[in-house]
């Protein structure tokens, strides 16, 4: 009986604790938790969803379309009604079925890009068109737990023409997500991947909508309770003159390299070409991992924004800033002459002038105009590679300009120091006989050109190359000596009245610049030629360089000179 006793309290004291901890449960789930699980149980019936916002759209000076919004559609869905082989073979048969070519692999990566929460809609087909979507709809076996949601596709009406500068857009990359994921971006948001697109993004972007809907068990929508519509991103108004921008593009259209121009007071860039050109419809829209390598491959790289990404030796375009340092610096005058008898012999090397024959005795202006390597060369070896470095560092040249595009190049400005730690050798002094002529190390891109003749054309005032007022800043004033650098802009009026670059002047303005011709291990030497017009009250600059072009008198130079005229009498 003792243990039969035992037993029955043992057993009475089991349920007495199971009730305890039941009751304790009950307390700590309905009470001491009520308002956690009140909540959960509320967003099981309500879902948010986010649809984005249209993009601010893009237009040049005068109102140009440039990238502009069109409606598509995008087959929405949520995780759980695709979450077996069989529903996901179904909806890729559909689609086949009506020309979309979306494979089982093609909506498992789309879903697995976007899958956050089981419950929360996502996209599963993008840029559907409306005639697309209708045949969709009515096709009975088209899974009727999806539903179509309108969107908007990026489209770039000038093409070929501006896809350089405007860029393109295209869907979130999981990296981008992961470095952005502070800023409210989901997967599966358009973001600028390149160009204006990319530099603007935080302006065109706008900010998503949020609908939230009563939803089922399994997350289907039963009704709307809220919504808050998407604000469209902010419109932007390019400096780029569309019809001057289409004439820079023919005018490369036999050439690879890169045209620019640009207002000489404010830097705002009104052309800005690179040859060749790539079309930015396509990838805004979507293009395979196979069309993109091949793309991403082709040797003429067409996506290489040339203009501000492309490095060249200045060539002879370096002599005007060669003639400021040097009358800056006190080391010549105007009236300092110089004897050119076709070379100079410095050690044991011959460095040669292009003339053979020699150009006699000149001073800095006929310097310019005859564009005489053996003046140059004695003017650099006299200034010294220490002061040169010294102005090229006042020019900002090795930086980037900080025009308002991505992927700018700073160039090089050499030097010693440089030299030092790249070859591990010590500069020499046939390193400043080449540096003095634009060769050797020294490497610039086609903007930085134009941003040190606008300086000279503007009276010593360093601009910021723009193609959105957003991107302006002020000049920065480098304090140059009027009278010296009126010495410079003489020199370089005679270049094109009446010396090497007389070519460029033959389109009814008057145009003050420089030629060029750079050496190019690789191939034909490049043509080069920077200017500015009207010379005596100068409003623009450009800047030609053209890859394999052989002579910047005979193919750069008309090209500056027909772009300035254009731009000069429209």
């Amino acid at each position: 009986m003792e243990i039969l006793d035992t037993r029955l309290k043992l057993f009475l004291w089991g349920i007495i604790l199971s009730a305890m901890m039941l009751i304790g449960g009950l307390y700590f789930c309905q009470i001491y938790q009520g308002d956690k699980y009140i909540s959960l149980a509320h967003s099981n019936r309500l879902r948010m969803i986010r649809f984005p916002a249209p993009r601010g759209e893009i237009f040049d000076r005068n109102g140009v379309p440039l990238a502009v919004n069109d409606t598509t559609f995008s087959i929405m869905g949520y995780p759980l009604d695709l979450n077996t082989p069989e529903k996901l073979q179904k909806l890729s048969d559909v689609l086949m079925k009506h020309g979309i070519p979306f494979t089982v692999s093609d909506l498992e990566k789309t879903i697995k890009q976007q899958r956050l929460a089981p419950y929360r809609v996502m996209k599963i087909v993008p840029n559907l068109t409306m005639t697309q979507m209708a045949d969709l709809v009515a096709d009975y076996e088209f899974p009727r737990e999806l539903f179509p949601l309108s969107v908007w596709r990026r489209t770039y009406p000038a093409g070929t023409t501006a896809a350089n500068i405007i860029g393109y857009v295209g869907e979130i990359s999981e990296s981008e997500l992961k470095a952005r994921s502070e800023e409210g971006y989901r997967g599966g948001d358009i973001v600028g991947k390149s160009g204006i697109e990319r530099s603007y993004e935080s302006v065109l972007r706008g900010e998503p909508g949020r609908e939230a809907l009563e939803v089922d068990a399994r997350g289907r929508k039963i009704r709307t309770l809220d919504a808050n519509p998407a604000v469209k991103g902010e419109d932007i108004r390019l400096t780029i003159d569309m019809g001057a921008q289409k004439l820079a593009v023919e005018l490369l259209k036999n050439w690879k390299g890169a045209i620019i121009a640009m207002d000489v007071h404010t830097g705002a860039v009104v052309a800005l070409a690179s040859s060749p050109v790539y079309d930015n419809n396509p990838l805004a829209w979507g293009v395979s991992a196979r069309e993109w390598n091949a793309f991403m491959s082709d040797p003429e790289r067409p996506m290489l924004n040339r203009a501000i990404a492309g490095v060249y030796p200045p060539a002879s375009t370096f002599k005007a800033f060669m003639s400021i340092a040097s009358l800056e610096e006190n080391i010549i005058t105007q009236s300092t002459m110089i004897s050119c008898r076709g070379g100079l012999r410095f050690g044991s090397h011959l460095f040669k002038c292009w003339k053979h024959s020699g150009h006699g005795s000149l001073n800095v202006i006929g310097g310019l105009q005859h564009s005489c390597d053996v003046f140059f060369y004695q003017v650099g070896l006299r200034t010294g590679i220490d002061k040169l470095i010294k102005w090229g560092r006042k020019f900002h040249l090795g930086e980037p300009t900080g025009i308002d595009l991505p992927g700018e190049s700073g160039g090089n400005i050499a030097g010693p120091e440089w030299k030092l730690r790249r070859f591990k050798t010590a500069w020499a002094g046939g390193d400043t006989v080449n540096y003095s002529i634009g060769q050797g190390y020294m490497l610039m891109t086609p903007v930085q050109i134009a941003r040190v003749y606008a300086a000279i054309a503007n009276g010593g005032k360093m601009v910021t190359p723009h193609l959105c007022s957003k991107g302006y800043a002020p000049p920065e004033d480098i304090e140059l000596d009027p009278v010296k650098l009126e010495i410079v802009r003489r020199g370089l009026e005679a270049v094109v009245s009446r010396g090497t670059g007389s070519r460029a002047g033959r389109f009814g303005v008057h145009v003050a610049g420089k030629t060029g011709t750079a050496q190019n291990s690789h191939g034909d030497d490049h043509a080069l030629f920077a200017g500015y017009a009207p010379a005596e009250d100068p409003k623009y600059v450009a800047v030609a360089v053209i890859e394999g072009g052989k002579h910047g008198s005979s193919v750069a130079g008309p090209l500056v000179g027909q772009m300035l005229a254009h731009l000069l009498s429209h």
